[in-house]
């Protein structure tokens, strides 16, 4: 009998990937597409969703044409996606109704402003575990109802369907209108203990729920593959910082990993119960496995941070590539009292300031290049130890150990000031693609590829490992300087 293996879709919000993994969770394939970025007014930031399929419909035979393999050989395929990107489409044609509205789109502040003031807001975030900002779905999802003419009756009509990413690429696959709990969690409209869309949350952001997809766990048999790869299984689904979490096994209470891509996303597994933050992070579900408890996770979201190396590579011409930076940063020993905090679309958490905008502090005749790109380098770091800070405080544990992936952990110089500022051991593992790893964990392990949840722990294994090397005066001093640089960037947007 030939060789069977998993696969997962990696919708992200730059580009779109198919990898095979196979028994021992190692990659076997990969392709991959970049789709564009449309910015059409300051704040948006817009995909186009018939793009991202027709890449989805590229990618996935080129990666099974690279690993010399067919659809009989795949046991399953799992879907993991950029979260609370909002598509609308016409569930007869097939077709988005408007481009789809990207995390990072600001679009909603008014909206956000206005409802936040709305009798019921406490309530509502209560029961969702996340704050009122322009981040989440449920703002975008009204948005998109209230300024695309004729939507809002189609909606009521049941003839429009909304979803994120993971369930446009289910229905484009399967034709089934499905969700996950990790993608509905993100939406301000799931009750965090029913796991079920809430009729008050629905009133308040004022949504029909006709349009709302049907809510299942994150590793179960979604449906069969109708095209792409006819007659697989869709297993999984996941948000794709969730994915990581699967993928990095953290399932374990106080497991906490960290992924460092476009944005950066530190989640903590604090169980089967959801724990209610005090300090500016989201309570959301971890990941769910069909006929078990949900397991929830506290989450610190930091909008900026490769984006921040793409801004000085492609906004300021500084660098060429991405890498140049690391390079650019070792040719000075510290930044010189130069700060930057790239607050581009706010701060998310742990400060939720949606008004907040970026800048760069400490600034004398002294500074280089070279400083500024240290800089933007150690604006990861400090963004990361306020959301380690805020987790050890609402969780009643001190995190031991970061288990890091995504693309700037091939940073050295990063990594190691990392463990400088949280006084952790900071460990990257063998495999660095946990996103798309998890997904494919989690189909396999809904259609019995693996057997168990001890099964996937022995596949992980540690590539590099950094140790805290510096003075804690040191520690302090630096920190204490990075609050006040962040300081400056409150109330610089004023409403209207």
């Amino acid at each position: 009998m030939s060789e069977r293996y998993v696969i997962s879709i990696d919708q992200g919000t730059t580009s779109t990937r198919c990898i095979v993994f196979d028994h021992r969770g190692q990659l076997v394939s990969v392709d991959q597409r970049e789709h564009a970025q449309h910015f059409p007014r300051p704040g948006w930031v817009e995909h186009d969703a018939m793009e991202i399929w027709r890449n989805v419909e590229k990618v996935v035979p080129r990666a099974l044409s690279r690993a010399g393999i067919d659809a009989s050989q795949i046991a399953a395929i799992g879907i993991a996606n950029q979260r609370e990107t909002t598509v609308v489409w016409d569930r007869r044609t097939g077709i988005p109704v408007a481009p789809a509205i990207v995390w990072q789109d600001t679009r909603t502040d008014a909206l956000v402003e206005e409802l936040s003031r709305t009798p019921g807001a406490g309530e509502v975030q209560r029961r969702c575990g996340l704050p009122l900002t322009t981040y989440f779905t449920g703002p975008k999802l009204r948005w998109l109802l209230d300024h695309t003419p004729g939507l809002r009756e189609r909606a009521e009509r049941g003839d429009v369907l909304f979803g994120t990413m993971e369930s446009w690429l289910i229905w484009k696959l399967t034709g089934e209108h499905l969700t996950d709990v990790t993608n509905a969690s993100r939406t301000m409209l799931m009750d965090l203990s029913t796991l079920d869309w809430h009729r008050d949350s629905l009133d308040f952001f004022g949504i029909p729920p006709a349009v709302l997809p049907e809510i299942r766990s994150s590793a179960g048999v979604f449906g069969t593959l109708r095209t792409v790869l006819p007659g697989v299984r869709l297993a999984a689904a996941l948000g794709d910082q969730q994915a990581a979490l699967f993928g990095q096994t953290c399932f374990t209470p106080g497991e906490a990993k960290c992924t460092y891509g476009t944005g950066s996303f530190l989640l903590l597994n604090t169980g089967h119960g959801p724990v209610r933050s005090q300090h500016g992070l989201l309570t959301t579900v971890g990941y769910r496995i069909e006929g078990q408890p949900a397991v929830y996770a506290l989450e610190g979201s930091i909008a900026i941070t490769g984006s921040l190396v793409q801004w000085f590579r492609d906004g300021l011409g500084i660098i060429s590539t991405a890498p140049e930076i690391e390079t650019l940063a070792r040719t000075v020993e510290d930044n010189g009292g130069c700060y930057i905090v790239p607050a581009f679309s706010g701060l998310f958490a742990p400060h939720w300031r949606s008004e907040a905008r970026g800048v760069i502090v400490g600034l004398t005749s002294y500074i280089t290049k070279g400083h500024l790109a240290r800089a933007v380098l150690e604006a990861t770091g400090w963004q990361t130890r306020e959301v380690v800070d805020a987790m050890n405080a609402d969780s009643g544990l001190m995190l031991r150990t970061l288990k890091v992936d995504g693309g700037m952990t091939s940073d050295n110089l990063l990594m190691q000031f990392l463990a400088d500022v949280l006084d952790v051991p900071v460990v990257r593992p063998m495999v660095a693609e946990t996103v798309s790893l998890g997904a494919a964990y989690a189909a396999g392990l809904a259609v019995g590829y693996w057997p168990d949840l001890e099964g996937l722990r022995r596949n992980w294994h540690r590539a590099a490992q950094w140790l805290p090397d510096v003075d804690p005066q040191w520690r302090k001093t630096e920190y204490d300087n990075w609050q006040r640089a962040v300081e400056r960037t409150f109330g610089w947007i004023q409403p209207r």
